[in-house]
């Protein structure tokens, strides 16, 4: 129980003027204000909680996300369905271009 408390103790409030500097620099760069939504406030709260204005990030992960859930048959898919599998393939293999962009950059990816 004392390393608890220890530990509560030792948390500083969140630096609100770095999450202030850290929205002005979201709002400056070349996207829709706001459009990353929850991520937006993610990175501010990170920036916040660090009191670091660029925060290191140790374990970068990319999550890919795939899944067949029927667009094909609604026919607004740009690819037919056997695709969904051979790309999950290629995904797990290494050969697919997040792959490529991810290891230059020493990011892990994930499929999902």
């Amino acid at each position: 129980m004392r390393k608890l408390e220890e530990t509560i103790q030792a948390i500083e409030p969140i630096d609100t003027q770095l999450m202030e500097k850290a929205q002005k620099r979201l709002d400056n760069l070349t996207k829709p204000r706001d459009s990353l939504g929850r991520l937006e406030n993610l990175a501010k709260r990170v920036v916040g909680i660090t009191a670091k204005e660029n925060p290191p990030l140790e374990k970068k992960v990319i999550f890919t996300m795939a899944g067949d859930h029927g667009v094909v048959e609604e026919g607004v898919s740009a690819f037919p369905q056997e695709v969904t599998p051979q790309m999950v393939y290629n995904f797990l293999e290494g050969g697919a271009a997040i792959n490529v962009l991810a290891k230059g950059v020493g990011v892990k990816v994930i499929i999902v």
